[in-house]
């Protein structure tokens, strides 16, 4: 039986305040060629997920810990939804092709994730060109207090 225990999350919140990209993942699938992904990934602030899609899958995301500020955003770079999970939203899924990115609120904070496997690297035209470049500081700041129909300036 494969659990995720307080133990392993909080092992898991060590290793990604240790890591230059303030995250860490523990996958629940055996291989990256499998045809559904299950994994936890802590996350602190300050963590960078430019705006991004994934053509093949949908995706699923619920908080395991902490605060997330999920943002959907159109093909003109707005935003076109916010929720923050882990507070007044247990779970979000959005479909395959759906612009997005995630803000974690809190240090400690761990999210898990369900979408479609194999693996896939990001191409070039899965992330938003606006994002490109953007000083990190400056994008995760804006995540989170960007509301529906903001775009980044």
């Amino acid at each position: 039986m494969k659990q995720l225990s307080d133990t392993l999350l909080d092992e898991l919140t060590i290793q990604a305040r240790q890591s230059p990209r303030l995250r860490a993942h523990h996958n629940l699938h055996e291989d990256l060629g499998e045809g559904v992904h299950r994994l936890a990934i802590a996350m602190e602030p300050g963590t960078l997920i430019v705006p991004h899609r994934h053509h093949h899958s949908w995706e699923l995301l619920l908080p395991l810990r902490g605060r997330f500020v999920v943002l959907l955003f159109n093909d003109a770079g707005a935003v076109s939804e916010r929720v923050v999970l882990g507070q007044g939203s247990s779970a979000v899924e959005f479909p395959a092709g759906t612009w997005h990115a995630v803000h974690s609120c809190d240090a400690g904070g761990v999210l898990f994730e369900l979408k479609l496997g194999p693996y896939t690297p990001l191409g070039e035209a899965d992330v938003m060109e606006w994002s490109k470049g953007v000083d990190a500081a400056k994008l995760t700041g804006w995540y989170a207090r960007a509301q529906v129909g903001e775009r980044l300036a």
